[in-house]
């Protein structure tokens, strides 16, 4: 970073400060516990001598003992791809348009996350529903380890509520699909041969502004071998789209690779049940009662609200807990 062309290269750069940003995430916090536990030793040593001091012990080693927790759940992050960007597609599924309205409550719910945490968010790209919400959107979410903490979340996402769109009031329940992938660098090779691209250029959707709906320089791709669909239109250049709808596909390539090697790494637990893009991994009910649970780790909250304002760092860390270690939670609540 001290060379005098390192910001000629923006994008480079930017790739850079970002893992510099990880790195320090993980160091920091190892040489804070390492301070605080030396720390520790000499208040015990002199707390033998101070009734005043001794009060104070038991606290400074529960903050401790958290620390440490937090350092395991950290050291968990270990998979090649866990520190990258994290490239996140969220899409109504069934319910009609209370799905659309669900998913666009998702789509908030993990800016909020990323805002609570300090990382950088960036709209790629965002299909709007007629009546309400969104048919599907996909956020660039950039920060230390954001894959490796967000790629949990892939999959189904269920919701049970009364249904605001209904006239008679009846409770109803709606899904929406979670896709994470890693935003991969440069050096991180994925082979996409030309021949195996379909690519259409569309007009771009979504409400207002000179440019929306006036040119076609949105950018549809098929990868024919996968069947997977990319579409962009972030920017207003249809190559600018076009370069970033082929960084998303290399991601989703990415992740199908990084999630063969996990099958692998994971075949000794063949107890375990699927976990993947399609299955059924967290419920979240504002009826009859408030609650959300991940049926995955057994991890449950009771405030439905704090869990759309972005406070889902517990659903991540248990996460990360269940898939290394087999960790359930079974009837523990967040405040336990």
């Amino acid at each position: 970073m001290g060379q005098g062309d390192f910001w000629n290269y923006r994008e480079k750069a930017q790739e850079v400060v970002g893992r510099l940003k990880g790195l320090k995430s993980l160091v920091k916090p190892l040489e804070d516990a390492i301070r605080a536990s030396d720390d520790m030793a000499a208040m015990i040593e002199m707390a033998e001598e101070d009734e005043g001091l001794a009060a104070e012990v038991p606290g400074e080693i529960e903050r401790l003992e958290k620390a440490i927790d937090d350092l395991e759940t950290k050291s968990l992050l270990s998979s090649p791809l866990d520190p990258s960007p994290a490239l996140l597609t969220i899409n109504a599924r069934d319910g009609g348009t209370d799905a659309n309205d669900w998913a666009e409550m998702l789509l908030r719910m993990y800016l909020a996350w990323a805002k609570d945490h300090d990382y950088d968010t960036e709209l790629l790209d965002r299909q709007e529903n007629e009546e309400a919400g969104i048919n599907s959107a996909t956020i660039a979410v950039r920060g230390p380890m954001a894959y490796g903490y967000l790629k949990g979340e892939a999959g189904i996402h269920r919701l049970v509520r009364i249904s605001p769109f209904n006239s008679e009031g009846k409770r109803q329940t709606s899904f929406a699909a979670v896709d994470v992938s890693p935003e991969v660098f440069d050096e991180i090779k994925i082979e996409i041969r030309d021949e195996d691209l379909e690519e259409k250029a569309i007009r771009s959707s979504g409400p207002g502004g000179q440019h929306v709906n006036k040119t076609s320089s949105a950018i549809q791709l098929r990868h024919l071998p996968t069947g997977i669909l990319i579409c962009c239109q972030a920017e207003r250049s249809q190559h600018k789209n076009r370069a970033m709808a082929l960084k998303m596909l290399r991601a989703r390539l990415a992740r199908i690779e990084e999630e063969k090697r996990e099958v692998e790494q994971a075949a000794k637990y063949t107890s375990m049940p699927k976990v993947g893009f399609g299955s059924q991994i967290r419920s979240y009910f504002l009826h009859p009662d408030q609650r959300v649970k991940d049926s995955r780790t057994g991890y449950y909250m009771g405030n439905f609200r704090a869990v759309l304002d972005g406070n889902i760092q517990g659903f991540l860390d248990a996460y990360l807990r269940y898939r290394v270690k087999g960790v359930t939670y079974g009837s523990l609540k967040d405040d336990e």
